[in-house]
């Protein structure tokens, strides 16, 4: 696929996508420093070649704000995605979102989603311990959903994996409803 076709289209479906959860995700699921969803180009290696929501989804005036989608915006959701593609390039889309007990719950028991969690303590120096963490839980089969093991209700962040955004979406959406 040409490139510049390819960024057009990942940027169009992200918008779509990021515009219905603007209108269905709760605000439960927003972390205060705010929820980001992504979707990266194949083979993309830096946060250029992934489109995350410009400023994030925050609460305001109780309700999602969500902000343009655009290239090279979120360096957190780009390294994320990044070391995910590294072990499986067609997990191209992430979204962080508020951790809490009961999500994690929804996503394992009701979604049947495989999750998978990291003890930021063991992270070496030297690396990023999101990176560390990421990479760790990959290391034999991608996991759906990834979290810091130990994390608190609110303060930790839960990562949603999936192959497109509408994927990573639905499962937002669902717990939405049921939150």
């Amino acid at each position: 696929m040409d490139p510049v076709q390819e960024r057009k289209e990942v940027l169009a479906l992200l918008t779509r996508v990021v515009s219905t959860l603007g209108q269905s995700m709760s605000e439960r699921l927003i972390p205060s420093g705010g929820a980001q969803i992504g979707y990266a180009i194949r083979g993309a290696r830096d946060k250029g070649g992934v489109a995350a929501v410009d400023g994030r989804i925050v609460v305001l005036d109780g309700k999602p704000c969500i902000g343009p989608c655009t290239f090279g915006c979120d360096e957190e959701i780009a390294r994320a995605l990044v070391t995910v593609m590294h072990f499986d390039p067609y997990r191209r889309s992430a979204a962080l979102i508020r951790f809490s007990d009961r999500v994690l719950q929804m996503l394992d028991d009701d979604l049947f989603l495989e999750c998978a969690s990291y003890d930021p303590k063991k992270a070496p120096g030297g690396i990023s311990t999101m990176d560390w963490g990421i990479a760790s839980c990959c290391r034999g089969e991608v996991p759906d959903v990834i979290f810091p093991f130990g994390a608190d209700d609110g303060e930790g962040m839960i990562l949603i994996l999936g192959e497109y955004p509408n994927d990573v979406a639905n499962n937002i959406i669902i717990c939405s409803n049921r939150i």
